[in-house]
């Protein structure tokens, strides 16, 4: 039995000359048999709570940062109307903090047999998935001085989905990828090395283009045109290790790169090619394989969903090893890891040249802003030891990066806001020059 404050209240005022002899409000009760009644008689007329039942209904995907709506139906299958207070509790990362409690407490009136339902907007704060986890109902009686109290497990799941945020930026890379292939009215015309068709020539095209022979066979002078290679194989590689766990700026390492990989994927896809996804510590954490052009990017977002950094130094053996296992064939192996010294020079360098002999590998890395501001900073002793040691950090990461390009690898290195966009135009290089 839960006593309401009400209750209390009237405890307290019935039994003020004898206040003395039972101070606390439960002492008061035992002396003032009415009131004893009128609870009992109100508790009996709440109605239960262990028979209701539950269903749920609603979203069971969001992206972060936006809302899902999860439906509660509630029966009452009793001959007494529910009078209650509900709670659907979710974790705390389900809301902001502050808006738990307006989203999640309700109050519902539901006559006897029939049914109601009231709806939870969640607004999670993190990847992964959120769990509902129980259900609190307290039944109150027509009086309002007594209600009974009970839990139940109503299971379901939402799964918040990265948000994307540089989707915006695949409009242009798009545009560039057009020119690329030649559909786009340029001077300069899309390099490749697969032959595309014949035409004729206009001012400014290249001369070495011409070709003779089938300028011989009709008036016109006619220009071989060419297009980028399709059908390559691009395979994206997330370090989940402890190096991802840390922030730059705002942003988790990881969840920048994972922006990166998708805009990548994206405009992969678009271009023809073939794109799988590999993420990695010292276990396989994600694996998105063979899947088709128009459903490779929501399988990827679904698998990298609930990837979380592990707090373990990654297996640079056990990575490559899986990277050449998933890319039997000459690919484009895009590494999202970190550039720090140690992991890279005891673990990626020495097994960098069998990544290198068989495949193009591009790494990138997530520079942390706040290094960059640390080394311009003046005005101060403090602000001089900033720009010493934001100078040697950087230095470092320079040193790392050469060391990489010296083993046969393309180095990217950019901030959160700018590594997808970055990744998106080395990806266009690489596949103006031929390289894939």
């Amino acid at each position: 039995m839960v006593l309401t404050g009400r209750t209390a209240l009237l405890a307290a005022l019935g039994s003020l000359p004898v206040g003395i002899l039972a101070p606390s409000w439960t002492g008061m009760l035992a002396v003032n048999a009415p009131l004893s009644l009128a609870i009992l008689c109100d508790y009996a007329l709440a109605a239960p709570v262990r028979t209701l039942k539950f269903t749920r209904s609603g979203d069971t995907t969001v992206r972060l940062g936006e809302t899902a709506d999860v439906q509660l139906t509630v029966t009452n299958p009793s001959r007494r109307r529910l009078r209650a207070h509900l709670r659907d509790a979710w974790p705390p990362s389900s809301w902001p903090t502050g808006a738990e409690q307006a989203s999640s407490r309700h109050a519902l009136t539901v006559p006897a047999g029939e049914r109601r339902r009231v709806s939870t907007t969640l607004r999670p704060t993190r990847r992964g998935d959120r769990r509902a986890e129980r259900v609190t109902v307290r039944s109150f009686g027509p009086l309002g001085l007594a209600a009974r109290q009970g839990n139940h497990e109503v299971p379901w799941t939402v799964r918040v989905l990265p948000p994307f945020t540089s989707r915006k930026h695949l409009p242009s890379r798009l545009a560039r990828l057009r020119e690329l292939d030649g559909r786009t009215s340029v001077l300069t015309r899309g390099a490749g090395t697969e032959f595309d068709s014949l035409r004729a020539y206009v001012p400014g095209d290249d001369t070495r283009s011409i070709d003779w022979r089938a300028t011989a066979r009709q008036s016109a002078v006619a220009v071989r045109t060419w297009r980028p290679e399709r059908d390559r194989h691009i395979l994206v590689v997330l370090d989940t290790g402890r190096t991802s766990a840390g922030r730059a700026g705002d942003v988790p390492r990881l969840d920048a790169s994972l922006d990166a990989a998708l805009l990548l994927t994206a405009l992969a896809t678009r271009a023809g090619d073939r794109v799988d996804l590999l993420a990695y510590d010292r276990r396989i954490r994600a694996h998105v394989q063979g899947r088709s052009a128009g459903d490779v990017l929501s399988a990827m977002v679904n698998a990298l969903a609930p990837i979380e950094p592990a707090l373990v130094e990654t297996d640079a053996r056990g990575l490559s090893t899986a990277v050449l296992t998933g890319a039997p064939r000459r690919s484009l192996i895009v590494l999202l890891t970190g550039l720090d010294a140690a992991p890279v020079e005891e673990g990626l360098l020495p097994v960098l040249p069998r990544l290198t002999q068989r495949h193009t590998v591009l790494v990138a890395s997530v520079a942390d802003p706040h290094i960059e501001k640390m080394a311009e900073a003046r005005g101060s002793v403090d602000a001089v030891y900033q720009a010493a040691a934001g100078a040697q950090a950087r230095a470092r990461r320079l040193h790392t990066a050469e060391q990489l390009r010296r083993h046969g690898a393309v180095v990217l290195d950019a901030a959160p806001d700018n590594l997808a966009p970055a990744l998106a135009d080395a990806y266009l290089a690489l596949k103006e020059a031929g390289r894939l």
